[in-house]
This record gives structure tokens, sequence and C-alpha cells, in this order.
């Protein structure tokens, strides 16, 4: 007798998922409905609605720079929606994916066909009224455990960068850099450039 394998169906609902349950990034790949999600340790996070004018202008002012400054560099930049798949101690295999605003990922060995599998060298969210503990909890702690080296956190309301690099396994901050002031990447050198015109006039 011939047997035929399953042929799992696509999940096209965000309703149909089971908040209580744990998913993989196998799972994560079936999903087939509009709302944008993230995988943390199995667990599902919604994201924001579709990112508003301002934060867009600032992604594209970030990104812009990060081509121009890594131009003659071996790092790659990769800008939201983007998977990235990270290693998280003590959680189950490729149980976790995100989508950072901005990544830069300088191992080629890390991309594939379906985005990043590994830690970017650098990373930057920048932060939303409805995700901002998601950001600077959440994600800062994922981040840290999975071995991102730097972590930028752009807060458009204050308008202040705030820089993170990994030192033995802890993110350490820099003090607030806002405008009129340079910021200065840790990680790399060639990441110089001036605050003025990241942030969009009010």
């Amino acid at each position: 007798m011939c047997e035929f394998m399953k042929v799992e169906e696509p999940i096209v609902a965000y309703e149909s998922l089971d908040q209580s349950q744990s998913y993989t990034y196998w799972d994560y790949l079936k999903w087939q409905f509009t709302e944008r999600v993230e995988l943390i340790r199995g667990k599902i996070f919604k994201m924001s609605p579709a990112p508003g004018t301002r934060h867009q202008s600032m992604v594209v002012s970030l990104v812009s720079r990060f081509a121009q400054l890594f131009q003659q560099q071996t790092c790659r930049v990769f800008v939201s929606p983007f998977d990235v798949r990270l290693p998280v101690p003590n959680s189950t295999s490729e149980s976790t994916v995100v989508q950072p605003d901005i990544c830069v990922v300088c191992d080629a060995s890390k991309l594939d066909e379906r985005g990043c599998n590994g830690a970017p060298d650098l990373v930057v969210e920048i932060v939303s009224p409805h995700n901002a503990r998601h950001d600077t909890v959440t994600k800062f702690q994922l981040y840290e455990a999975s071995g991102v080296k730097e972590y930028w956190i752009v807060q458009p309301e204050t308008k202040h960068i705030f820089i993170y690099s990994l030192e033995n396994g802890r993110f350490i901050g820099q003090a607030p850099i806002t405008e009129g002031q340079k910021i200065k990447s840790p990680l790399f050198a060639v990441l110089e450039m001036d605050v003025m015109g990241i942030f969009p006039a009010d």
C-alpha cells in the first residue's frame, strides 16, 4: 500500500495561532497572514502596525549613511522586513526569528536566501510608543544573550541614541547621544557620523 506524506496547510489567519504554544522557525515559514510577528524563544510577539513617516524617515537617513560608510567594507546592511534567526542559549534550535529595523552582517556565511542565520554584528531599533518595552527590555536581553556585538536604540521622542557594545557577554552602554553630537561606533572605526539630520524636524 502506498503511503502519502501528510501535507500541512499554511496558516492564513493570525487568530488561528495558539498563543500558549511554542513554535519554531519552520512553523513561522508556513504563516501567510498579513500581520507581522516575531518569534522569541518560541513565543509569538505581534509587531506594531506599519511604521509611520517619521520612523521610516529615520531608517532611510541611517541606512543611506551606513551604506556610504560601509561601501568599501565586507559588511552588508539590511533593512526590515528581513528575517534574523538568532541563536539563543537554553532555547530550542531556531525558535527565535526577529526583524530588526536595521542590521549589519559582516560574516557572509550567516547569510542565506531566507535572511541571516546567526547574530548580526550591529542591530538598530527605532522605538515607537507601541513597542518601547519590546525594544528596550525584551530585545535588549535577546540581542545580548545571542551575541549581537553592538546595539543601537534610537528614541525619536527624546531625540537620543543609546549605543551598547557587548563586553564579556554583557551590553555596556555609552552616554546617550543627541543632536549636535557625533556618533562613534565602538565596533566599527568607519562608522562615525553627526546626529544632525537623523531626527526629522518637529
